[in-house]
């Protein structure tokens, strides 16, 4: 089963980022970062718009319903 939060943070870590970094970039609180990485909590539509956008990566790349990052 596909993990949400891994797949953030591997996408993170691979930019060399915190989460406190990622958080100011996309505006959202480090603790939301740090809860989705967890699993503790779901981004919101408009926040996986972010995420996407600012990892370069399209929403089903992002959110595993793809292996190929490009966005179409």
């Amino acid at each position: 089963m596909f993990d949400f939060g891994e797949h953030l943070k591997s996408l993170r870590k691979s930019k060399n980022i915190t989460q406190k970094q990622l958080a100011l970039a996309i505006g959202v609180t480090e603790r939301g970062i740090q809860q989705y990485e967890l699993g503790e909590r779901k981004p919101s539509y408009d926040v996986l718009i972010s995420l996407a956008d600012f990892f370069n990566v399209s929403l089903d790349f992002l959110v595993g319903r793809s292996d190929n990052p490009e966005i179409k």
